[in-house]
């Protein structure tokens, strides 16, 4: 198997800041690019550097996977639309179904390959990509989660207020005395008194 490229022994918090930089960079300056990598690096006390060249064909790699991703989510956007699937967590399952049809299709081509013939980075990108979508879903169920207790709250909150209002209304008028009204409360609503 050849010697990984440097820039995949760039630590992940690096990794992740250089592909940022790719995008905001329009997947250029590389001059620029390996000028501000390599100095993170110094800073962070790593004897590694990498050269403009380097740079420029894992750019390349990337953009190309870039570009398959955004792809990938417009036509899973657009066939979730034409078939009707509003609901948020409803197209993160069907998007991370899809992509588990894909990644099986790529660790079945990959199974068929030896030795030297298997590229890492197919399966390091799927991988990621796989987690990202697991992460997004869970983050986005929770808040939807969140956002239906809070609305529950609230509603509880304004039914007991809105029977509060009733009981005492009817107290009122029956005439009852104070004890009597704070067993009611206790006993058959559940409130204070």
């Amino acid at each position: 198997m050849p010697p990984p490229k440097k820039v995949e022994l760039l630590p992940g918090e690096l990794r992740s800041w250089l592909h940022d930089e790719l995008k905001a960079r329009g997947f250029g300056d590389y001059v620029g690019l390996a000028e501000a990598l390599n100095f993170r690096l110094e800073e962070e006390g790593l004897e590694l550097r990498i050269g403009k060249s380097a740079l420029h064909n894992y750019g390349q790699e990337y953009e190309q996977f870039a570009k398959l991703q955004e792809e990938a989510g417009a036509w899973a956007q657009q066939w979730m639309s034409e078939n009707d699937l509003s609901d948020e967590a409803e197209q993160h399952r069907v998007l991370f179904q899809m992509m588990t049809s894909v990644a099986f299709k790529v660790l079945k081509a990959q199974m068929l390959k030896e030795g030297e013939e298997i590229d890492p980075r197919e399966l390091h990108f799927l991988g990621k990509m796989m987690k990202d979508v697991m992460s997004s879903s869970g983050i986005r169920e929770k808040l939807m989660a969140d956002e239906r207790e809070r609305i529950a709250r609230e509603a509880r909150a304004a039914a007991q207020a809105e029977m509060t209002e009733r009981f005492d209304e009817a107290v009122a008028e029956a005439g009852l005395g104070e004890a009597t009204v704070a067993k009611m409360r206790r006993d058959f609503l559940g409130l204070r008194a």
